[in-house]
């Protein structure tokens, strides 16, 4: 199976910064993208931002300017940098990676793992 380890998640004032990491492991053989989603309650799963194994990047509107990805799908990591944060931004943040590995049926192909997510809570 795989695993995606997500760490830095907290509580932090509006205008402070976060910085989340996730490490993939396991029986993952090749990793496409990398990134981050996040999901505030009654709320969709929504993308924030993704870095592609040619280093390509792919940020949220919304996060622009704002949040910094880094990563390499080489070495299954990828950062996520979160400045000037604001009360928007609360919600629990999960990594994602879309790659060649085995699921949790033991089988072998090109899927989405996901980790368990970490709450970002932005409050004063």
């Amino acid at each position: 199976q795989v695993q995606l380890v997500e760490s830095g998640g907290g509580l932090v004032r509006p205008g402070g910064s976060l910085r989340l990491s996730c490490v993939a492991s396991g029986s993952i053989f090749n990793i496409y993208t990398m990134g981050w989603y996040r999901q505030a309650p009654g709320k969709q799963r929504e993308l924030v931002a993704v870095i592609k194994d040619d280093n390509s990047l792919n940020y949220a509107e919304s996060v622009k300017g704002r949040f910094i990805i880094s990563g390499d799908t080489s070495y299954n990591t990828v950062s996520l940098q979160m400045n000037s944060l604001n009360p928007e931004d609360t919600a629990v943040y999960y990594c994602t990676a879309h790659g060649a590995g085995v699921n949790d049926y033991g089988e072998v192909g090109d899927y989405d793992f996901w980790g368990q997510g970490t709450q970002v809570t932005v409050s004063s």
